[in-house]
């Protein structure tokens, strides 16, 4: 039963304007403050407090109401102001007559006075005040009518943790309204589990499962033996994984994240090799893409029949192909029955072809098994976030260490950065110079490809300029792959072609890019052991985000660290985006409360089964 279905008809728009849907999220809208209504005896000073006070005597100016008032618990007189009163004002207070007023009392040389009072009737009480859609008096009748311990309990939320963040929107008369440190940690603790844990069930419940066309159990461990390098720990960890989702009834489901340069391909091709000799499509985003993976599988998987579609090929039957790679063009072809399906940079395709590629490939009844791959590394608290939607393996290391020198430049650097270039093209190594912008803005203070490139061409030979709108860039890449020495480009390089010569990478106006973009295109250098360079172009005098990007090379650690600057998007609501996620939860920081949660939520799930 959802949140809606069971609490009371009336209440339902409340709830709808509040724009939540469980009781989880009602107990995180905790009161950003208490108010003291219990009536003291002595002045507290700094603090608002109650007064059980005689009104004396009204006086009435243009611009304020003075009120004379006997303040009963204090034991002196009190003056009561309201600058510039409003007509109800006058209304409100009658001479002669008792009230409790609630405000901040100030003495000075004997005189005591109550700015703008409210008038109050809850004696006794500490009040909580909400900051909502709703007024905090409706706000607080709603808190006391649903939010309850056995309500969050039907939800999962551990009594515990539901205990302590409804003690958040209730204080006793012998509630301290203060906490100490051990305190509001233990508070926030509760707060981020239930975050979590509202929002991983919710991903949770979107998940679906089907029957798998075929189970899948090909042997790659011999294969592996054959290959002229040794795979990692972890490709090995990932094959298994896969392997283990092969061998299921249910249609797995996964996405494989690993660093630039730490070999996806080889687990796309074990992959691949595990569905035979039923039928794997693998999907890329460019021909450049495709053809590298086509020529990949034709070299690594020399008894597997593999064929390469893209806008640029024949077109033929593909029923005698068991392997078939491609590019969207797949999406306009007619596939014959497939047992496997890879998407490769999945995030670069929309969703409407995902979903176009889904159909075409779904029978009646079952689904092919489905793996996804990205070369954009996630923060760990991210990749066990996102398992309770689908299943994730991490590859986080390479396997070679890269020898890349990182450093900040600036202007007065450019001297010694013209001649690095020169040395390495006289070693018959490339360059990439990424700009922000392809034509110049007023917005942005750096050169645009247009204004820059004139300098380049002039002074040294061989240069190649492309940019995302250019509809020849796959050319120009692989033109400038076989023959160029530097290629001026906008981030369009930032995922893709392979370029084995490339020892240098200079990223104008660096700050303006996310830590996760710099370190894609960093990772476009030293592919194959070569000595590589990353210079990160700025006009700003001091840029902690920078500094600490150089000195870190781990995409997951600097995806963490990108983080802290630039909170991450929801998954709920659709597709990853820059946005805030989580009120309390820091995706850089909280860790072991995801553990936590997705310990629970296991835990959970086991007792049901």
């Amino acid at each position: 039963m959802s949140l809606l279905e069971d609490i009371q008809k009336a209440d339902q728009t409340k709830f709808q304007k509040l724009g939540i849907n469980s009781y989880a999220q009602l107990a995180l809208l905790i009161p950003h403050k208490f108010e003291d209504y219990r009536i003291s005896e002595y002045l507290r000073e700094g603090e608002n407090q109650v007064i059980d006070a005689t009104l004396e005597y009204i006086s009435q100016t243009p611009k304020t109401l003075q009120l004379t008032l006997f303040a009963h618990n204090l034991g002196y007189k009190i003056e009561a102001v309201f600058f510039r009163p409003k007509p109800y004002m006058m209304r409100q207070f009658i001479q002669g007559e008792r009230y409790y007023l609630f405000g901040h009392v100030t003495c000075k040389a004997g005189r005591c006075q109550m700015s703008h009072p409210q008038k109050i009737t809850a004696i006794g009480d500490i009040v909580p005040k909400y900051k909502t859609a709703l007024r905090t008096d409706v706000m607080q009748r709603l808190i006391k009518k649903y939010l309850t311990c056995k309500a969050l309990e039907n939800e999962g939320i551990p009594e515990k943790i539901a205990k302590r963040v409804i003690s958040l929107h209730f204080k006793s008369s012998s509630s301290s309204l203060t906490a100490d440190e051990s305190s509001q940690n233990r508070d926030m603790y509760a707060l981020k589990f239930i975050e979590l844990y509202d929002y991983m069930r919710a991903l949770e419940s979107k998940r679906r499962y089907f029957k798998a066309i075929r189970r899948l159990n090909t042997d790659w461990l011999t294969w592996s033996q054959t290959l002229p390098f040794k795979l990692s720990d972890e490709q090995i960890s990932a094959i298994k994984d896969i392997q283990r989702d092969f061998s299921k009834d249910v249609s797995a489901k996964r996405m494989i994240v690993g660093d630039v340069g730490s070999g996806k391909t080889m687990v796309i091709l074990a992959s691949a090799l595990m569905a035979q000799p039923y039928r794997a499509v693998l999907m890329a985003p460019t021909t450049i893409l495709a053809n590298q993976l086509f020529e990949e599988a034709d070299r690594f998987l020399p008894d597997v029949k593999t064929t390469l579609v893209t806008n640029k090929t024949e077109k033929k039957a593909l029923d005698e192909y068991t392997f078939i790679i491609g590019t969207h063009a797949l999406l306009y072809r007619e596939l014959p029955e497939v047992a496997l399906v890879m998407i490769d940079e999945q995030h670069r395709f929309g969703t409407a072809q995902r979903n176009l590629l889904d159909k075409m490939l779904r029978k009646e009844s079952a689904n092919p098994h489905v793996l996804q791959f990205s070369a954009t590394p996630i923060p760990r608290t991210q990749a066990m976030i996102d398992s309770s939607h689908i299943d994730v393996s991490l590859i986080t290391k390479t396997p070679f260490k890269k020898d890349i020198d990182s450093r900040v430049i600036a202007r007065a650097d450019f001297a010694k950065l013209l001649q690095h270039i020169r040395d390495e093209i006289a070693q018959n190594h490339q360059v990439l110079l990424v700009y922000p912008l392809v034509q110049q803005s007023e917005a942005v203070n750096y050169q645009s490809i247009e204004e820059a490139r004139g300098y380049w061409e002039k002074n040294f030979e061989n240069v190649y300029v492309t940019h995302g709108k250019d509809k020849d860039k796959e050319d120009v890449l692989l033109e400038f792959k076989e023959r160029g020495n530097i290629l001026i480009a906008t981030t369009v390089v930032e995922v893709g072609i392979s370029l084995p010569r490339l020892s240098t990478v200079v990223i104008v106006g660096a700050e303006r890019l996310g830590l996760s973009t710099l370190h894609q295109l960093r990772g476009r250098v030293s592919r194959n052991g070569l000595k590589g360079y990353c210079y990160l172009f700025t006009y700003q005098k001091k840029s902690e985000r920078l500094d600490e990007f150089v000195k870190t090379t781990n995409g997951f650690d600097i995806a963490a660290l990108d983080l802290k600057y630039r909170q991450s998007g929801d998954l709920i609501k659709g597709d990853m985006q820059s946005g805030k996620r989580f009120v309390y939860v820091d995706m850089a920081e909280d860790e072991d409360v995801v553990k936590d949660v997705r310990a629970d939520l296991k835990k959970r799930q086991s007792i049901k089964r």
